[in-house]
């Protein structure tokens, strides 16, 4: 199955996107639940389509729906030809994903420990329970950025196809370019990661300054509200420590701690990490950070509350920079490839091989020579 993910991953980007044609036909036809109409404020969301009229939205998602599905299952069974597809398929995994959506997905990443509580225990306060979180403005952008990364998988697949590469690890029969070698990924994976801790400092340094008493960025009296709300300033605080969390994780993804349990990890000390354990977790939060971070960008800085949205803005940096520093990660630590068999060119630098003694064999003499 995996070796073969393509196939699965194109029928499931054609299904997604026949179905939400369908979806835009019928509100193009006046069915209810538009997703993206005007709705009061605690339900509505900060989505760049929000408030879009349906005449528009509905019969463009149509047309885009139903030509997605053909153009999915042209990608998955034809021969790669041209640039014209994959960038068109680029195009729409770009807007579904990164585009679209706004602060849900990270949002629905910091918070699912809480959301799994609350489906049991209900929702603290005056809400009903998580329907009043996950509502369907929300969960519907959630469907849509499912649906950008299957077209970015979908995009991927030709694009290696094309280059009559590997499928599953991108590599050809040429040389592999010198910026994608284990030296040279950890070079700019550090600078990577120097990115991604830095771009969060502002958001982090404010939190903690309205949790301690001090306005930075923002009016008195807002700061009083902050304080006169329950919650509010405890709900900062958290995410400015989930913030720091985060940035000592990124480090492992350039330090030996990423790669090997470290002896504080008394159970599994010493023993190597499987790649995935953080290549996933710091993807999707690389990924989620993004459209975060373009709705701030599209919010109004006010002068005397600037500390509101604008250091949200750098969350584009941190998640780009994050990206970056887990695919340097990523080319660090991959091995022989399961499906083509190729590997690194230079074995001696995979950090799973490099800190191993090496043998010696005794040199045996033969008494006649």
């Amino acid at each position: 199955m995996r070796k073969n993910w393509p196939v699965p991953a194109g029928c499931a980007t054609a299904l997604w996107s026949f179905v939400y044609g369908v979806a835009g036909l019928y509100w193009s036809l006046g069915g209810a639940h538009y997703p993206f109409a005007t709705v009061e404020d605690d339900r509505s969301t900060a989505s760049v389509l929000e408030g879009a009229p349906v005449a528009v939205v509905g019969p463009a998602m149509a047309t885009l729906g139903f030509g997605g599905a053909a153009l999915a299952v042209v990608m998955t069974r034809s021969r790669p030809r041209g640039w014209l597809l994959q960038t068109i398929a680029a195009v729409l995994a770009v807007g579904l994903a990164l585009v679209i959506p706004d602060y849900t997905l990270i949002a629905v990443v910091a918070f699912s420990p809480a959301l799994v509580v609350f489906a049991f225990t209900g929702v603290p306060g005056a809400q009903g329970g998580v329907g009043d979180i996950l509502y369907w403005h929300r969960v519907n952008l959630l469907i849509v950025f499912i649906g950008g990364v299957l077209w970015a998988a979908t995009a991927i697949a030709y694009h290696r196809r094309s280059r009559d590469a590997c499928v599953s690890c991108g590599r050809g029969d040429g040389p592999a370019p010198a910026w994608t070698t284990p030296e040279s990924a950890l070079r700019w994976g550090r600078i990577a990661v120097t990115v991604a801790v830095v771009a969060n400092l502002p958001y982090e340094a404010t939190r903690i300054a309205w949790y301690f008493g001090w306005p930075v960025g923002i009016s008195t009296d807002f700061h009083q509200m902050m304080t006169d709300t329950p919650g509010m300033l405890e709900l900062g605080l958290g995410l400015a420590v989930m913030g720091i969390g985060g940035s000592v994780l990124t480090h492992g993804l350039v330090h030996r701690w990423g790669e090997v349990y470290p002896r504080w990890i008394w159970f599994k000390a010493g023993r190597r990490i499987p790649p995935r354990l953080a290549i996933i977790p710091a993807a999707v939060v690389a990924v989620c950070l993004i459209p975060a971070g373009l709705m701030n960008a599209q919010l109004p800085l006010d002068g005397d509350n600037w500390a509101l949205n604008a250091p949200g803005i750098l969350w584009i940096a941190w998640g780009l920079a994050l990206g970056t520093a887990t695919y340097a990660y990523y080319l660090r630590r991959r091995t022989t490839c399961r499906r083509c068999g190729r590997s690194t060119d230079r074995l001696a630098v995979q950090p799973d091989v490099v800190d191993r003694p090496v043998p010696v064999v005794p040199r045996v003499v033969d008494p006649e020579s």
